[in-house]
């Protein structure tokens, strides 16, 4: 009998670390099946936030790009003188929302095109004018200089059309207060009424390029 005795005092033992260990494993179960509960919740709601922040996007949104649709449809009209409508496709991806442009002809629903074919060089040119401008607007003027330059937005422009776009540009850079620096290869007639001060960069043999202020000319009658 005493021999047994050693034996049941080391099951008892055993036993008790085995009682130990099935407690905190049945612990750990318990908080890996509410952790399971909370991803499944998780996962439930994805979709849903998914669709929600997809409204919440395009209704901020919204309102922004309705007034850039108008502005660019009237400098497309006002400049090339055509019955085109810009309109936005908006869509969110990545949790990024993604904008296509399109040109609606004459206003109808059916005849539609990317701005990146038909009309071609001049509609982006106007476009990219007038997306930078709205863009500058709206930057915070204490943490941003409001200032922009564009370089040979002209340059797919028939000559007879440049002068529409360079009034437009400074008309809205003075009512948005901008200061904008244009770069054009074509004759100050068919830009420099609209400017305030007119330079011409000219070769030099002596110090490679040269930087003249240029007399405005006066307006044609």
């Amino acid at each position: 009998m005493s021999g047994t005795l050693p034996g049941l005092r080391g099951l008892e033992a055993r036993l008790e670390r085995l009682a130990g260990l099935a407690g905190e494993k049945a612990s750990q179960h318990r908080l890996a099946r509410a952790e399971l509960v909370r991803v499944r919740e998780f996962l439930d709601l994805a979709p849903r936030a998914a669709e929600t922040l997809e409204d919440l996007s395009a209704a901020l949104f919204g309102e922004i790009l309705a007034e850039v649709e108008s502005n660019l449809t009237h400098a497309i009209r006002e400049i090339l003188g055509q019955d085109r409508v810009v309109k936005t496709e908006r869509e969110v991806k990545g949790n990024r929302l993604q904008i296509r442009f399109l040109i609606h002809n004459q206003g109808r629903e059916e005849e539609v095109e990317d701005i990146w074919s038909g009309q071609g060089g001049s509609v982006l040119n106007i476009l990219s004018v007038g997306l930078r401008l709205i863009a500058l607007s709206q930057l915070d003027p204490l943490r941003h200089r409001p200032f922009l330059v564009l370089d040979e937005q002209d340059c797919w422009l028939r000559p007879q059309l440049v002068p529409k776009l360079m009034k437009l540009i400074a008309e809205i850079a003075k009512r948005l207060s901008l200061q904008v620096l244009v770069i054009s290869h074509h004759p100050l007639d068919h830009f420099a009424l609209f400017a305030d001060r007119v330079y011409a960069l000219a070769p030099s043999r002596e110090r490679g390029a040269v930087v003249e202020a240029v007399k405005k000319p006066r307006p044609i009658p």
